[in-house]
């Protein structure tokens, strides 16, 4: 990543901590209010930590090093990356002068011996883990690591419905993990199910069923290992819209939940009032109203570019029932007024966003707060890092 992807913010430190610093702030900006975030990383290590389950979270939702360090000094057990580059840049972030080593869980398979060859890298700065899901996959990070004479645990990575990524059966995982106890530079360490497919889905009692099919599918696969004499010690997955329900169901032992630090639009509707939305919005977009010559709306300076759009629109935080957002280009976005706010030029707009993991690759860093002041600035560590 060169310099031109990262937020030149050494002309803001002046600002922190002023009463108009939030104002001050160019837009579109990401605003994080830290009371509302560190609620959050406490709520899901509490239940995790009370369920005996351990928490991975998955850093493809924040990028962000200095959250990533507040998930691990809450307790967090490891982070999940979704790609090399996302991993090596926290690790190179969040490597401390003292000898405790970062654990590292790779989600996504690996289909090149190049790839191979980062991975014995990273694997000599953190405790790293790696799911696969294929003989060849296995073979590549084999040679790799034979030449440097280094060891890595991996996963056998296990289709549970959402037919991304994974072996479709026990056959298929019995092929992957006899490949690796084969391997004195292979370490097999357990399963990984993820359920993508699930997270969204609205209402609990459908949550429930899904997920309940999902992790029998999961069983099948560890009950077919464990028959050959496989131990299957690791069994990690789930997310923030079943992580209730994936510690009711007892298979799991490691939840991988990513969006809860933040939640988004796309999670208030799927989960409501439900347990797994008791997660506060912490994040939003500020934006600044640029023109007001209609009598029925005004037009802010957050559009396409501003946001991802794959789950519809944003909402207008404090105005949710009486103003609604439209994208009115790339760069502009309409805000609707209501009988009892008429929005005025220069007047600072909140939105929350609709999905928030690639919502937070579009910005250089996010700006938290405590009651509406700046605190800190959180460059995205790992932005654009998709290798």
């Amino acid at each position: 990543m060169g310099d031109r992807n990262r937020v030149d913010t050494t002309q803001w430190p002046a600002v922190i901590g002023q009463p108009d610093s939030l104002q001050r702030v160019p837009t579109p900006a990401l605003v994080c209010d830290l009371d509302l975030l560190e609620g959050n990383i406490a709520k899901m290590a509490t239940l995790t930590r009370d369920a005996g389950v351990a928490l991975r979270p998955h850093a493809k939702s924040h990028k962000c090093a200095k959250i990533a360090r507040r998930q691990l000094d809450a307790g967090a057990a490891g982070i999940a990356c979704a790609k090399i580059a996302e991993a090596e840049a926290l690790v190179n972030e969040l490597l401390t002068d003292d000898a405790t080593r970062i654990s590292i869980l790779l989600t996504s398979p690996l289909a090149s011996p190049d790839a191979a060859a980062r991975i014995v890298e990273l694997a000599r700065r953190c405790d790293l883990f790696v799911v696969v899901d294929h003989p060849d996959g296995v073979d590549e990070l084999a040679s790799a690591l034979r030449r440097h004479d280094t060891t890595v645990s991996l996963l056998c990575d296990v289709d549970v419905g959402l037919a991304r990524t994974g072996v479709k059966d026990a056959d298929g995982a019995l092929r992957v993990v006899e490949r690796i106890v084969a391997n004195e530079h292979l370490r097999f360490s357990g399963v990984q199910g993820y359920g993508g497919h699930l997270q969204h889905l609205q209402g609990r009692e459908q949550r429930i069923e899904a997920t309940t099919t999902a992790t029998r599918l999961l069983e099948t696969v560890i009950s077919a290992l464990e028959s050959r004499g496989v131990a299957v010690t690791l069994r990690t997955g789930g997310g923030t819209g079943t992580a209730n329900i994936d510690i009711e169901l007892g298979v799991l032992n490691e939840l991988q939940t990513g969006s809860y630090v933040f939640m988004d639009r796309e999670y208030r509707d799927a989960l409501g009032d439900d347990p797994e939305g008791e997660y506060r919005h912490s994040l939003s977009i500020a934006t600044t109203v640029i023109s007001a010559n209609h009598d029925d709306f005004v037009t802010v300076d957050a559009g396409l570019k501003a946001m991802a759009t794959d789950a519809g629109s944003p909402v207008v935080v404090g105005h949710e029932t009486t103003s609604s957002y439209f994208f009115f280009g790339d760069e502009q976005g309409m805000v609707t007024n209501s009988p009892a706010h008429r929005f005025e030029r220069g007047e600072r707009v909140a939105l929350i966003p609709p999905h928030c993991d690639p919502t937070v690759d579009r910005y250089d860093a996010m700006w938290f707060v405590r009651e509406g002041v700046i605190v800190e600035i959180a460059p995205i560590t790992a932005r654009g890092c998709s290798q």
